[in-house]
Order: structure tokens, then sequence, then C-alpha cells
């Protein structure tokens, strides 16, 4: 198996706006605010549903997390509001309210359009400040993405590496994403889901939590032209998709800028991505059906999620 080339190089500013320039698909589909999810026929979906061999099901979504840690700066919240103690006809009832600042690195949630804008602008060069305010979004919501469902591949890295996970700050690169296609035996397709696993949450369980936003594993941006060239829908991870420390200075999430409002690819942000490794393992491919069933909020900036793989 083929080793990666390791966390590659610094890009400046420069090259990485002529990299956002050569990537980008403004004006290519209608309606503009499902972006690169419009390559996703009917077809498409009937090829991921044939797919189905075994009727296994693996949910990808992390459990709601209430506490507050290094990887969880802004903890979900969920409470009881109502024990079945009050005087009613039978039934009695129990009662919960959940509710999460769900952009950050301990809930698993899917980004849409709206949510990451680049040189003040959001995807099909709308202007951010025109079409997002107080009320939400007018353009690229999560609402406009509606159920995703396509072909999902792994690109299970600790498994081409023979290793547990990926180091924090470990970058995929576009050699490595060939390498790993070889290795697994899987090529990645117009209109699939390209999901990282680098192995996050089992160094999370087995060593503790860290700061993500400070070092973590993910894709280096020369890995995003190939991604684009290949036609992608979707893209996810363990992580939220970004090496960091970034390659690019001035640009936290540089992914986030060119999967986002370049491509047009929402993106999948914490999975858990250790029970499919698994299952993908014991199948012997590394190719599924995935369905991604996001809130109907109108305006949102996206929605959390418990993606399903379906084997």
């Amino acid at each position: 198996m083929s080793p990666l080339s390791g966390d590659g190089p610094a890009v400046s500013r420069r090259e990485f706006d002529a990299l956002f320039d050569a990537v980008r698909t403004w004006g290519r589909w209608s309606p503009a605010d499902r972006g690169a999810f419009n390559r996703v026929t009917p077809d498409h979906v009937l090829r991921a549903a044939a797919l189905v061999r075994t009727g296994t099901v693996v949910p990808l979504g992390l459990p709601w997390n209430t506490r507050p840690g290094p990887g969880n700066r802004k903890p979900a919240l969920h409470h009881m509001t109502d024990l079945g103690d009050v005087e009613a006809p039978e039934p009695s009832t129990h009662k919960d309210f959940i509710a999460a600042d769900y952009h950050g690195k301990g809930i698993s949630h899917l980004d849409a359009l709206c949510h990451i804008a680049y040189r003040g602008r959001l995807y099909d060069g709308r202007t951010a400040h025109e079409v997002v305010d107080a009320g939400g979004a007018r353009f690229g919501a999560v609402s406009a993405l509606g159920p995703l469902v396509t072909r999902g591949v792994l690109l299970d890295l600790p498994a081409v590496l023979e290793t547990r996970w990926l180091e924090p700050g470990r970058a995929v690169r576009a050699e490595d994403v060939v390498a790993a296609e070889k290795a697994l035996g899987v090529t990645i397709g117009e209109g699939d889901a390209v999901l990282l696993r680098s192995g996050h949450v089992r160094r999370r369980e087995e060593l503790g939590a860290w700061d993500p936003d400070t070092a973590s594993a993910g894709f280096h941006v020369d890995a995003l032209p190939l991604l684009a060239e290949r036609g992608i829908a979707l893209l996810g991870a363990d992580g939220d998709s970004d090496a960091r420390p970034s390659p690019v200075d001035g640009v936290h999430s540089p992914v986030h800028a060119l999967a986002v409002a370049a491509m047009g690819v929402p993106l999948l942000d914490n999975l858990d991505l250790e029970a499919l490794s698994a299952a993908t393992a014991k199948a012997g491919r590394h190719e599924f059906l995935l369905v991604v069933a996001p809130l109907n909020v109108p305006g949102g900036t996206g929605s959390p999620v418990n993606p399903v793989a379906v084997l």
C-alpha cells in the first residue's frame, strides 16, 4: 500500500485565489442554491441504490454532545420538559428540549451553501451581505438542498496506511487520494459523496480530546482540483475536511472556501466513520448508498444530521 506523502507545501494567498477561481462552478446550474448536488439525477440515485447487497445500515452521526471540552466549545443542550407527573387523563407523557449552535466540532452537521463566503461572496457569486441577514439566508439555505441520496465512497486512510489514525495536522494530498483509490479498489465518480476517515474519533477515544481548531487531519487544498475534476457532489469527514494548521496564510478553512463557496459542494462535518470502516472492510468494498436528511429549516445555514450508509 502506498504511504501518504506528508503535510504538503504552504500556499500563498495569491496561489489560493487562483485555485479558487480555477475550481469554481458559478453559473453552471439551476437551481443554483443546490450547487453541485444538481449532478445527482434519478439515475445516480438508482445506481447508488443498486449498491445495497446485505442491507447493513450504518449510522454516521456522533452522539448528541452536551459536555464541554477542547473539541466541543459550544455544547448542545438537552433537558426534560415533562416528566409525566402532571395530573391529566391517561396516558402521561415525557418530553424534552434540544438545541445546538452546531457549526462547531462537537455535532455532526451539514454545511449548506450559504454557510461559507469568500471575498464577500457566497457560491454562484451572490453578495453575502445582500442575501444573508438576521432572518436567515435567501439563497443557498439548507431547505433548498432537501434530502441528499447518492453513492458514497469511503477514503479510509488509516486502513491504507495500516495505522490506527492520522495524527492531527496530517494533510491528505491529491496523490494520496489516488493512492487510496487504488489500495481500496474504488474510484470516485460524478455525483459521489466522498467521506474521508482520518481516525479522528478513535484517537479521541483512546488518547482524549484536543483542540481540532489548532490541529486536525484533513485535505490539503491541492486535493480539491482532483475532486472537482471527478465531479463530486458532497464532501465529508470525521473532522471537518480541512487540515489544520491551514497551509494558506490568512485563510483558516481553505477547503471549506473551495468546496462550498467555489465548487458548490455541501460539507458533512464531524462524522463518526469507525463503524463504517469496519463494515466496508468486512464487505470488501468502499462504496455504498448514502442517505442524508437535513432538517427543513427555511433560511438555515445547515442542519444537525445523522447520515446513514447502507451496504
